[in-house]
């Protein structure tokens, strides 16, 4: 049902192209039917829009039995689907699977405001209609790209990185991850399957900073120290350490890895 493209990852992530980890939109109603999809990317293909439906239907049934919650998220390795229920609709995504979950749900929730307009205003018939529109192709594009595209100078972003590769040569680094302030990842000195492991819990990192709360120290379940600290209302940087690094070499390197973004940022 999914053909893919072959392709490799590198182990340093750096800004892209705003479509990049978001490949495929559906929107199906409560019946599972989909009125709507668009393929961001065309790295992966979906060639039968119905048994895509009947997919997201078993997936919807399968998340309000055992979860009953408006989000479910199935993790395929470098990808994940995520389930958001919106009213009577249903929306998926597939999407690269470090894309942070906070960011994921601020282009549901857009999205769906669009949606439920265009619905309204050319009184489409849900139950059954499916819906092909150039304008509500560019609008959902935009809706995607400003929330998720470069919003900040890359030219010094590049210059963070360049000088985090270097800092990450050092023994006593495990690794180094930059994000948005909306958990969009920047920069990984870990390759993309490792990075997932340390992304789980950013969705409560990222809501805590957003509380304030600047820095974290804790440890992981693999017994890795992880510091990390928001900056300048910005960035959010994790630095991972084995865990028997003294506490204050470690807070050494995260404050010079938060003076080099400041650095970079004046």
């Amino acid at each position: 049902m999914i053909t893919t493209k072959n392709s490799t990852f590198s182990p340093k992530i750096t800004r892209s192209p705003y479509k990049k980890n978001i490949h495929y939109l559906f929107i199906s109603n409560k019946s599972g039917i989909c009125l709507y999809s668009k393929n961001f990317t065309n790295i992966y293909k979906m060639k039968d829009r119905q048994l895509i439906s009947s997919f997201f239907t078993a997936i919807r049934a399968f998340a309000k039995e055992l979860i009953g919650k408006s989000i479910k998220t199935i993790d395929m390795g470098v990808v994940k689907i995520v389930i958001f229920k919106k009213g009577e609709f249903y929306y998926g995504l597939l999407c690269n699977s470090i894309e942070n979950l906070i960011l994921l749900k601020n282009v549901i929730l857009k999205i769906n405001f669009l949606f439920i307009d265009y619905l309204n205003v050319n009184k489409i018939n849900v139950d059954a209609e499916y819906i092909s529109n150039a304008n509500l192709d560019i609008k959902i594009d935009q809706i995607v790209e400003e929330i998720i595209s470069s919003e900040f100078d890359l030219r010094k972003e590049q210059k963070i990185i360049e000088n985090f590769n270097k800092l990450s040569l050092n023994d006593d680094i495990l690794g180094i991850i930059l994000l948005t302030d909306r958990g969009k990842v920047i920069y990984s000195s870990k390759n993309q399957l490792n990075l997932k492991y340390y992304l789980k819990e950013v969705d409560f990192r990222v809501k805590i900073c957003n509380n304030n709360i600047l820095k974290l120290f804790y440890t992981s379940k693999d017994n890795n120290l992880i510091f990390s600290e928001y900056v300048n209302d910005l960035y959010f940087v994790i630095l991972v350490f084995n865990s028997e690094i003294k506490f204050g070499l470690a807070e050494y390197y995260l404050t010079k890895a938060v003076n080099i973004i400041k650095k970079h940022l004046e």
